[in-house]
């Protein structure tokens, strides 16, 4: 009876933003979907989307009003996806699933901006009962709806189910240019070129990369802000100056959406009050939670990404509005520079070489973390298709990505991308202006904790000594707790006795 009323090939269940434009792309690749929302007029909207873009042809979604509805339109075995918050919602769905009948042959994929460690849990608690995949995805509404990233992970036998249609739905990459191929309009999907889609690995850590996909684009973002600010307020430049700036920018190294995205906000004119629309927003940055992920796991694994955190920090600061504005009347700034238009120029041209190096560092963060978390738990990550996949649809795609893959490419056991040979020539040539840049934003008492941070873990990485070793004599006078040698070999640990006026030093292992 089941298989007599099956006339959809895949069950889809939350028409929120992501999910109806996830679904509407289904569709656009020839699959029928049995679509579910508690809410029914979510359901109703996506149904009259598909109708209005199709012209009235043969419906590709199926409104169902249960769960038990959704699970017999579908063929055995059945592929199910999510877009339902994270946390307890996907719980609730995967329970009432199980309810409504699902087998343990039936996949049902997570799409929603999970926990990584959630995802992994489900994956054991549901074992026996269906198969819980899991599928990151990036892009935003338009991303979902003519071509997200996705980075998919979990059972490999669940992973050979669904590739076609993940391969299907994703954004395309021109293999010779390593440039998007852009769809913007409903119907004709992309066939051709290299699909921004592949298998990351076991379950968790699809959720995982794309948690520090978006710590780097909180890193990005802020770094592109921190430029926005120096011009705005250090050199005066107005909203639509700066904007012709992010768009010149655009055609070289920074082309990235990120720096599309904001020379088109900057020139973007409010009608309201007649003044530039960015300027009458108020500064309070909001966050979702997988930033703040990303500079946890950081900390938690020893896998040092400051500019990241730096750039969730520097979100916290903003929702300090009020105190901002009450601490602006008391503490004192330093006093404005009188600079040339000679000077405004040079500026510009140093800010552009400190954005570029800061990027890069804020890359290099993320995948040595990635690369840390893949030890950790023992997953085989392909560092230079991640880069690939990252390429387009997702929100941090850039031409810059191509580099990184190429660097991968050239060793898949690179360290840090700081010591790819590109990487490092690049920075080689760029790091006086990016430190001038930082040095006249200090003087002009700008903030600029970002492209600071990055150039502090730089020098950080580079430098064959630091001063830990005062640190590590520090600990061990007020906590005993020892230090290595250098001129010892490693692993032996000792103690001084630093009240004793000759401090005898004692091996403690």
């Amino acid at each position: 009876m089941e298989q007599q009323q099956a006339q959809c090939d895949i069950g889809f269940i939350g028409l929120g933003v992501m999910g109806k434009s996830l679904t509407l792309n289904l569709a656009d690749n020839g699959y029928r979907i049995a679509a579910f929302d508690l809410d029914p007029a979510k359901v109703a909207a996506a149904q009259a989307q598909d109708q209005a873009e199709t012209d009235g042809a043969a419906p590709r979604v199926f409104g169902c009003t249960a769960f038990a509805e959704v699970l017999a339109k579908l063929p055995t075995p059945r592929i199910l996806i999510l877009s339902v918050p994270a946390g307890a919602p996907v719980d609730n769905v995967c329970e009432q699933l199980i309810d409504a009948g699902i087998q343990a042959d039936d996949i049902v994929v997570d799409t929603g901006n999970s926990l990584w460690t959630d995802t992994v849990r489900r994956e054991q608690a549901y074992r026996g009962k269906f198969q819980f995949f899991s599928t990151a995805v990036s892009g935003g509404e338009e991303g979902a709806r003519f071509g997200p990233s996705l980075m998919p992970s979990g059972d490999p036998q669940a992973w050979t189910r669904i590739e076609s249609i993940w391969q299907a739905i994703a954004a395309k990459v021109d293999p010779l240019t390593g440039k998007p191929i852009e769809r913007k309009e409903p119907g004709n999907p992309v066939k051709e070129g290299e699909p921004c889609a592949i298998y990351i690995g076991p379950n968790g850590a699809g959720h995982y990369v794309k948690m520090v996909h978006n710590g780097i684009e909180y890193a990005d973002m802020q770094l592109i802000c921190e430029a926005y600010h120096l011009m705005r307020q250090g050199l005066g430049m107005a909203p639509v100056e700066i904007s012709a700036v992010f768009r010149r920018w655009n055609r070289g190294v920074l082309d990235s959406y990120l720096m599309e995205i904001s020379a088109e906000v900057l020139e973007s004119w409010d009608g309201l009050s007649d003044r530039p629309l960015v300027e009458v927003i108020l500064d309070k940055a909001g966050q979702k939670g997988t930033g703040l992920w990303t500079a946890v796991s950081s900390l938690e694994l020893g896998a040092p990404a400051p500019t990241i955190a730096q750039a969730v920090y520097a979100r916290a600061l903003s929702g300090l509005k009020e105190e901002r504005v009450a601490a602006s009347e008391v503490l004192s700034a330093p006093k404005p520079l009188e600079l040339s238009e000679a000077d405004k120029i040079q500026m510009v041209d140093l800010l552009h070489d400190a954005l570029y190096c800061a990027k890069i560092c804020a890359y290099a963060q993320g995948f040595q973390l990635m690369a840390t978390a893949a030890k950790e738990h023992g997953w085989q990550l392909d560092f230079a298709g991640i880069a690939k996949i990252w390429r387009a649809g997702c929100i941090i795609r850039a031409v810059f990505l191509q580099s990184i893959a190429e660097a991968y490419k050239r060793n898949e056991q690179l360290p840090n991308l700081l010591v790819d040979p590109v990487f490092a020539h690049k920075i080689d040539r760029h790091q006086a202006n990016w430190r001038m840049a930082i040095a006249h934003a200090t003087v002009m008492g700008i903030p600029c904790g970002a492209l600071s941070s990055a150039l502090a873990y730089y020098d950080s990485y580079r430098t064959a000594t630091l001063p830990a070793n005062l640190l590590q004599a520090q600990r061990d006078y007020f906590g005993a707790h020892g230090f290595e040698r250098n001129d010892v070999p490693t692993g032996k640990r000792f103690h001084v006795q630093w009240g004793d006026v000759n401090r005898p030093m004692v091996m403690i292992d």
